[in-house]
């Protein structure tokens, strides 16, 4: 691995210097194991710690499909999936692996290992490409994008996402990227922005793309400018990026956040109308059956002192259970809830009457295609949204970065330095970067101790 690093941390490597590096037979990855899946059977949720399953240990490097390319990590992220696949919920996810194995994918039983090397974003440098991939070369510098697609369906050459065969990368497929190498196919490789470091680059992937075809896209709420956005976790990982999105499209965004310092947050993006939920005290929910209308209005009024007397053309729903049925109340006549992810639980409840009589859409958005990722790449790499990495650990302490987005103690995103021997390191644009530095520190915090909230 040493000279890996050595060759990507050099300004002058070129293709050959990479290609002529040989592969190591095994590294280090960040792996849930087959054999821990019962491990939180019958506690509560309070008690499941993600830091308990999560292991950094030495794996073997598989084998190159035609399609795939082998990348060395400098650095990766955590998002939401990843404390899932560490708690084994709502299904472990080697129920995914096995699946994949089965089907007749080229390479596919590989993934069916009795560990799950996990991880959904990865920025580093391409160390190997299969004789199918075209377009990458060694020695590129990449991100990635977490989704896995066959293509062989036609119900996927129309949006990807439709295709029957896709999946999560590091989350429904192995060799993710919380790991020194991963492997991903080619078509999941975009260029890393140069007036990045590693571990900003790595920031964005999951979380910029999914907003951006959560709100930008025709395939999401369509946003246009004057629109009323109501941003859930507006200083989280993916309301960060949902802020920005909706401020640089011209929309109006209202920002749903807690506490003072995420509040603080959003307002230095820019965001003037803002809800703190900590301050509040909303609770939508009187016990766990029975919804609390009167907090439904209490919050639809909320936001018509802020914006004027207009409700939410689109709501950015990801919470889940805990919000969903307040998103649908709010959202105006004729407007438009996209939802993803149900971090607060994927049971649903909400008054019928509300959406039905009001004209209103509930949209559904998992991730995004490769050209709603690459978009919302290239306006990462032009300096038009910037990454919202708040604080780095090494690839060791992962389980404790796991800990910080499920215990809520973060801001933006959390970061994972992997090989890059520290931070700070990777830029190529110091021009672009000086123009942007305070934008691209924005959510940053000092080192602190494990466990200590942002």
């Amino acid at each position: 691995m040493r000279e890996i690093i050595e060759a990507a941390l050099a300004q002058d490597a070129v293709a050959a210097d990479f290609a002529a590096l040989p592969v190591p037979a095994s590294y280090r990855g960040a792996v849930v194991r087959r054999e821990d899946a019962g491990m939180f059977d019958g506690l509560p949720a309070a008690e499941k710690d993600p830091a308990r399953s999560l292991r950094v240990t030495e794996v073997p490097t598989p084998e190159l499909a035609p399609d795939e390319a082998l990348v060395a990590v400098m650095a990766s992220a955590v998002n939401y999936n990843t404390v899932w696949s560490a708690l084994f919920e709502p299904v472990s996810t080697f129920a995914f692996l096995e699946r994949y194995a089965r089907s007749d994918a080229v390479g596919a039983a590989r993934h069916d290992r009795p560990y799950h090397v996990l991880g959904s974003d990865l920025a580093g440098v391409v160390l190997r490409t299969g004789p199918g991939v075209r377009r990458w070369r060694p020695g590129d510098r990449v991100v990635a994008h977490c989704l896995s697609v066959e293509l062989q369906s036609p119900d996927g050459h129309d949006d990807t996402l439709l295709d029957p065969d896709q999946r999560i990368w590091g989350y429904e497929t192995n060799f993710g990227g919380l790991a020194e190498l991963s492997v991903v196919k080619g078509n999941q490789l975009m260029p890393m922005p140069s007036h990045l470091t590693w571990e900003e680059a790595a920031a964005s992937g999951l979380v910029n793309s999914t907003a951006y075809r959560q709100l930008v896209s025709r395939h999401g709420a369509g946003m246009k400018q004057g629109d009323v956005t109501l941003v859930w976790g507006a200083a989280g990982g993916l309301g960060s990026y949902a802020t920005q999105l909706a401020l640089n499209g011209g929309a109006i965004p209202v920002c749903v956040i807690s506490g003072r310092r995420k509040a603080d947050l959003v307002r230095s993006m820019g965001a003037e109308l803002v809800i703190d939920r900590e301050r509040e005290g909303y609770r939508f929910w009187r016990d766990e059956a029975t919804p609390d209308r009167k907090e439904w209005r209490r919050f639809g009024s909320h936001i018509r002192e802020l914006t004027g007397g207009e409700d939410p053309d689109i709501v950015v729903e990801h919470p889940g259970r805990e919000t969903f049925a307040a998103s649908v109340y709010v959202a105006r006549r004729g407007g438009t809830v996209v939802t993803c992810a149900s971090t607060s639980g994927y049971r649903h409840e909400y008054d019928n009457r509300y959406l039905w009589m009001s004209l209103k859409r509930v949209v559904g958005s998992h991730f995004a295609n490769y050209r709603e990722a690459w978009a919302a790449n290239r306006l990462i790499a032009k300096g038009m949204i910037h990454p919202t990495l708040s604080r780095a650990y090494p690839l060791s302490s992962v389980g404790t970065a796991a800990q910080d987005v499920h215990r809520n103690r973060h801001a933006g995103k959390v970061g994972v330095l992997c090989l890059a021997p520290r931070e700070g390191l990777g830029v190529r644009d110091t021009q672009l970067r000086l123009r942007h530095l305070s934008a691209i520190n924005r959510f940053r915090v000092p080192a602190a101790a494990p466990g200590e909230a942002v």
